[in-house]
């Protein structure tokens, strides 16, 4: 039977092409789902030597390793003092107590400094922690070498362990004039696994006081 116009009228599709249309159409979006899923796990794994080389380029991974070079300028400079202020700070989630022995210090560029921070472990079983330095102004980080630090380990607390930890360094005679103090700030942040310090950040005699080393 044709309509007024002479047409035949529109029939509905059959059942079997509609079902077949939909599984195509699945199989496309299945598709597209695991190409997205591909190149989100490449891209994850891309990442990495992307952030390490970041890492290398801008010295990010350097703040807590050893600085392996003394200042250039090995002259102790007696004509001027600087001020060491030190800090010291925990993530709420760390059971530790954690404080420098002497607030702040002050030294002659080029001059080799110890001053001793105390850590003690409140809570009743290991604990593991990594302490992160940071500096203001930001420009001294430049400028201060630490020779020996609690920082370049991880540090593990047994059960109501108090440790007392030296950090020996010197202020680089380079520093510019119009910087007077520096504040050095250690966080302390919880980490997995065991971390034993090295051998050479044995506590000092207690009762030691921490002194500025000629």
């Amino acid at each position: 039977m044709t309509d007024v116009h002479g047409q035949l009228p529109a029939t509905a599709a059959p059942a079997t092409d509609r079902g077949t249309l939909i599984a195509q159409d699945n199989q496309v979006t299945l598709r597209k789902l695991l190409v997205v899923t591909l190149v989100m796990f490449g891209f994850g794994f891309a990442l990495v030597p992307f952030y390490e080389k970041i890492c290398e380029v801008t010295g990010i991974n350097r703040i807590v390793k050893r600085d392996d070079h003394r200042p250039a300028n090995t002259q102790v400079d007696t004509s001027r003092l600087v001020t060491v202020e030190f800090d010291a700070n925990l993530r709420s989630d760390l059971p530790w107590t954690f404080r420098p022995l002497e607030t702040s210090v002050k030294v002659h560029p080029g001059e080799i400094a110890t001053v001793v921070y105390e850590v003690s472990n409140t809570a009743g079983h290991a604990v593991t922690g990594q302490a992160i330095p940071s500096y203001g102004p930001m420009l001294a980080g430049q400028f201060f070498r630490k020779l020996e630090c609690f920082c370049f380990d991880k540090q593990q607390l047994d059960a109501g362990e108090t440790r007392r930890m030296p950090i020996a360094f010197v202020v680089d005679p380079g520093l510019p004039g119009d910087v007077g103090t520096i504040t050095l700030s250690f966080t302390f942040f919880e980490v997995a696994g065991r971390g034993a310090a090295s051998a050479s950040l044995t506590a000092p005699a207690a009762g030691a006081a921490p002194t500025a080393i000629p």
